[in-house]
């Protein structure tokens, strides 16, 4: 490999071993001036032989260096791309500031119409990315860039209240944190947190001023607490009707059983397909994945389930094949299924003309007991007849000790948990032939409290024959009451008055086997992953106070809790 300087940009021809043969340039350090005059860091790789060719974009908060991206780069430089590779502003080599995807629509839009006119480009550019990255890609779609030809957004969040930095309303506490922490300043922060007492920055109260621990104050942390209902803040980054309807370019979406910003890619998927020209331009792959492996490639195995090896998949050949099409014109079409979905349990890739699949029920299984679902060993029940007039259920809730919940979940054994007396567990009875769901699972629980505020949550298992209880999906079920009528705004508990609690277990493609059981647990807290409801009704910001709440679990005639799973056929297509 040979290195020269010129005009203060590294050259390098590179010769990638396993791919093509192709001799291929790299410019390091390119600095872009978008339209404020901020100027903003690209990598550019390219083929050696001067000419005009497609361009592949990716925009990056994680360092341009970060997510073998270089990796990808060459891969579709040897086929053919020029790929460039930029800090988003306040990131990296980029100049400005950076802000919670603040300016990435226009930044996109800039970066986009500069690659389009250089003299290495054909005109015609896409984009690509995993996460922030996948997220970007959108916003910038929206502010409708003329030479965008194509994007393939993986795993993007976008349900700011749904997913990141609030679930169901609660705040994602250890994920926001460590998160800003990493993006605060020009190279990841995350070395710096070595040695960290992360007992006492999630201990501490209020929750404002936590970052202060660490040893920095984090603005973004900070705005995001201090605007905990939707409206200004949240709306230049929330896509709407109109915002779909606009966009016309082709889209292939991936996502994972198991990533954590499944509810984001999906919501994106459902808004580009029911407001889309021509849906046969849209695509959507989801495996057995969790967050990294739905982009870098995945593994046969997510916490205890295993997989086959079908399971893997050659994700950079795929985004070839779609950019091909899309970019070169080389195919007629994109040879792909419009959905293609791995079932878990079935351990099956299926192929559909659209998702959620035809023939998928929304069928309710609802909560039952004699008063006494405390813990697995306890009476609680998953039936599929309404229920009659059943002693509801109770436990207590200290917010000084919650059940323990992290980011790394997915799929994990939930016995030991299950054993705890402010856990409600609901069995069904053992399965005598598989059942398989395809689609969104809702949970609606009717329950009361004593505290003027509260949480509950929801976590589906597959129970198999030696009790091993294994958590499905992508992400627990969180409610906080005050936000039980939606975001807008905030609207306290009346304690002991019965309440609708409806939560969501976002998307699931999974097979029960025969023998198995269906199992549903209820309580109120998944800490220190979501912080704790101290129950007091306070502003959550800056509440210092702490208070036990006592919980009620109702499932008779007029107040029925269920599961709602969406059912598929006995024969599937």
């Amino acid at each position: 490999m040979g290195w020269r300087a010129a005009t203060g940009v590294w050259l390098a021809t590179v010769f990638l071993a396993g791919t093509s043969s192709a001799q291929l340039r790299a410019d390091y350090g390119v600095m872009v001036r978008m339209r404020d005059g901020v100027k903003l860091a690209s990598d550019i790789w390219r083929p050696e032989v001067p000419g005009r060719y497609p361009v592949l974009l990716a925009r990056t908060p994680y360092l341009r260096t970060g997510l073998h991206l270089a990796q990808w780069a060459r891969y579709f430089a040897a086929q053919g791309y020029v790929v460039v590779v930029k800090d988003t502003r306040g990131r990296g080599d980029s100049d400005g500031t950076f802000e919670f995807f603040a300016g990435d629509g226009r930044d996109g839009h800039d970066a986009i119409e500069w690659a389009a006119k250089q003299r290495w480009s054909n005109g015609r550019v896409g984009t690509f990315g995993l996460s922030y990255l996948g997220t970007v890609q959108w916003l910038a779609a929206r502010e409708h860039p003329p030479h965008l030809v194509c994007m393939a957004p993986t795993a993007p969040g976008g349900r700011w209240f749904e997913e990141i930095p609030y679930l169901g309303g609660a705040f994602a506490f250890q994920w926001a944190v460590g998160w800003v922490n990493g993006v605060s300043g020009r190279i990841s922060q995350n070395p710096n947190t070595e040695g960290t007492d992360w007992d006492k920055v999630l201990a501490h109260r209020p929750l404002l001023t936590a970052d202060s621990v660490m040893g920095r104050v984090l603005p973004i942390y900070r705005q995001w607490l201090l605007h905990p209902t939707t409206g200004p803040f949240w709306d230049p980054i929330q896509f709407t009707r109109r915002d779909f309807t606009s966009i016309a370019i082709p889209t292939l979406t991936t996502t994972g059983w198991f990533d954590a910003d499944q509810p984001g890619a999906l919501f994106f998927w459902r808004g580009i397909i029911a407001n889309a020209r021509d849906p046969s331009k849209h695509f959507l792959m989801i495996g057995p994945w969790e967050h990294e492996a739905t982009f870098q490639g995945a593994t046969t195995k997510v916490g205890v389930s295993e997989f086959s090896p079908q399971s893997v998949v050659d994700n950079k050949a795929i985004h070839l094949a779609f950019f091909d099409w899309c970019l070169k014109g080389g195919a007629v079409r994109f040879e792909a299924p419009p959905v293609r979905i791995y079932v878990t349990g079935a351990d099956a890739w299926r192929n559909f003309d659209r998702y959620t699949p035809p023939g998928s029920t929304p069928t309710k299984f609802y909560l039952a007991s004699g008063g006494r679902a405390n813990t697995r060993n306890g009476d609680g029940r998953l039936v599929r007849e309404a229920p009659a007039d059943n002693t509801p259920d109770r436990f207590t809730y200290d917010p000084k000790h919650p059940v323990p919940a992290s980011g790394n979940d997915q799929s994990i054994d939930r016995q030991q948990l299950q054993d705890r007396e402010d856990v409600l567990v609901y069995t069904s009875d053992v399965l005598t032939e598989p059942l398989e769901i395809i689609g969104n699972v809702a949970v609606n629980l009717e329950a009361s409290t004593d505290a003027r505020d509260t949480d509950f949550t929801a976590i589906l298992s597959d129970v198999w024959p030696d009790g091993k209880a294994v958590q499905l999906g992508a992400r627990l079920s969180i409610r906080r009451g005050r936000y039980r009528h939606g975001f807008a705004r905030e609207e306290l508990l009346t304690p002991g008055k019965p309440e609708t609690f409806p939560l969501e277990l976002y998307d699931m493609a999974h097979q029960f086997k025969t023998g198995h059981r269906i199992r549903l647990e209820v309580s109120s807290s998944a800490a220190p992953e979501y912080n704790p409801n101290q129950n007091t009704g306070n502003p959550v910001a800056t509440d210092t106070e702490w208070k036990v709440a006592h919980q009620t679990l109702f499932h008779d005639r007029i107040r029925a809790s269920a599961v709602t799973l969406p059912i598929m056929p006995k024969e599937i297509p």
